[in-house]
């Protein structure tokens, strides 16, 4: 026995770890693991079991009081009034402009212009579009002063001033997605279908857009979770107070103004369930929209 235990011992640790599966691109993971579990998990967890310890009432008195005060429930519809339509108009640009741009010669330069907003950030792209939409910013001078219109044109302190941002600070996020997408498609496929005489609209029909589908729907998911988590641009460029009073306001007003911290994490549970419901449901019907689509092609 002793015998047996000092031979193992004399086997390296690594020819040990790599018996039981266990090799050194495994033990990479390792501080991806911990590092997920102490800013993810732990937090997560930890806002959870909070939304269940309410300052009064049962354990469930933070989702009551969510759910029976329309001031709190309406920020939903409000978000999703926001993220739906921003994300649709995102993605459907992306689509033109990626398929124009893999065909340029300098693809890179006009990527890196497209890209340029992201390193911005969205608070400095809605205090630039507070500048530029303004009574008095560039857009209304031009207006007045051309006199296309005798009052300036209202963009920012409402609904639409924060579409455009969100528009802005989101689209290139998805325009790389969708080009990414793109690329990953064979150009011999469009090729030989323009040889046996298919017109370019066809071609994008039954070929581009099948294989694209899948893509796209990952694309749209994770654009929407970015367009529902909105908060700079519904306090500088919106109405916080009535129709861009989105949910993460709500939470953040619990949090930082009524100081109610498990209220805060309850509205956070629910901001996190509604965006995964919904992307849940839009990746169960990917495979339909994707068989809808090879069936087009077949046809």
């Amino acid at each position: 026995m002793s015998d047996a235990y000092a031979a193992s011992e004399r086997v390296p640790l690594r020819l040990r770890l790599s018996r039981r599966g266990i090799d050194g691109v495994t033990l990479l993971i390792v501080p991806s693991v911990l590092f997920v579990l102490a800013l993810f998990i732990y937090p997560f967890l930890y806002g959870l079991a909070l939304s269940f310890a309410p300052k009064e009432g049962g354990w469930l008195a933070n989702y009551q009081k969510f759910f029976a005060d329309p001031f709190y429930y309406d920020t939903i519809w409000k978000t999703l009034r926001l993220a739906v339509p921003v994300t649709i108009i995102n993605v459907l640009l992306s689509i033109p402009i990626a398929l124009r741009v893999r065909l340029m010669r300098h693809q890179r330069v006009l990527t890196t212009i497209l890209v340029l907003p992201i390193t911005l950030g969205t608070v400095l792209v809605a205090d630039g579009l507070l500048t530029y939409l303004g009574p008095r910013g560039w857009l209304n001078r031009l207006v007045l002063d051309s006199g296309f219109s005798e009052s300036p044109v209202h963009l920012v302190h409402n609904y639409w001033g924060v579409v455009l941002a969100l528009v802005v600070s989101i689209f290139p996020f998805t325009f790389l997605l969708t080009l990414s997408s793109l690329t990953g498609i064979d150009p011999s496929l469009e090729g030989a279908a323009s040889t046996l005489g298919a017109t370019p609209r066809a071609r994008f029909r039954y070929i581009v857009l099948p294989l694209l589908a899948p893509g796209l729907a990952i694309n749209f998911c994770l654009s929407f979770v970015q367009a529902f988590s909105v908060f700079p641009s519904a306090v500088l460029l919106g109405d916080p107070a009535g129709t861009t009073r989105v949910i993460s306001i709500a939470a953040y007003t619990a949090a930082f103004e009524q100081y109610d911290y498990s209220l805060a994490s309850a509205i956070a549970m629910i901001m996190g369930l509604t965006q995964l419901a919904i992307v849940a449901g839009l990746l169960s019907s990917r495979g339909l929209f994707y068989r809808g689509s090879a069936a087009a092609a077949k046809g």
